[in-house]
């Protein structure tokens, strides 16, 4: 598999970081960190990403909102990632429950592009990390 170009949507900037860091070491390049509804909707037509990873609930915004505005544009696959109650997502929405460790992290991402979350043979070396 190819590395996704993947936009984070994070009100948390040590998340984004810590998530950043992880995907990078999964193989995939990060093409944006956004903190906001506006922000993140605007990451996604500048960037088109292969793969979103959306926390529910943001500070200013709504996560959820933000993909509802994206996807009219047209499908992208995406993850909502929360650690609140998951059951706020939409239905048959993937969701990742923090904090999640690296495996969490590929298995979700697996999911939500019917591929598999690390990119390339060599991506089995990645220690496990975690992300909360």
């Amino acid at each position: 598999m190819t590395p996704l170009r993947i936009v984070v949507i994070e009100d948390d900037a040590m998340i984004g970081w810590m998530l950043t860091e992880t995907l990078a070491a999964m193989g995939h390049d990060v093409c944006a960190v956004e903190a906001t509804e506006g922000a993140a909707v605007a990451a996604a037509a500048r960037h088109r990403p292969d793969l979103l990873i959306v926390d529910m609930f943001l500070a200013e915004g709504s996560g959820i909102s933000a993909m509802e505005r994206i996807t009219r544009a047209g499908p992208v696959p995406h993850l909502f990632m929360s650690g609140n109650d998951p059951h706020m997502a939409p239905l048959h929405a993937e969701v990742l429950r923090k904090p999640f460790r690296e495996a969490d992290l590929a298995a979700a991402i697996g999911r939500a592009t019917g591929k598999s979350g690390r990119p390339g043979p060599e991506a089995s070396a990645v220690p496990a990390r975690g992300v909360s």
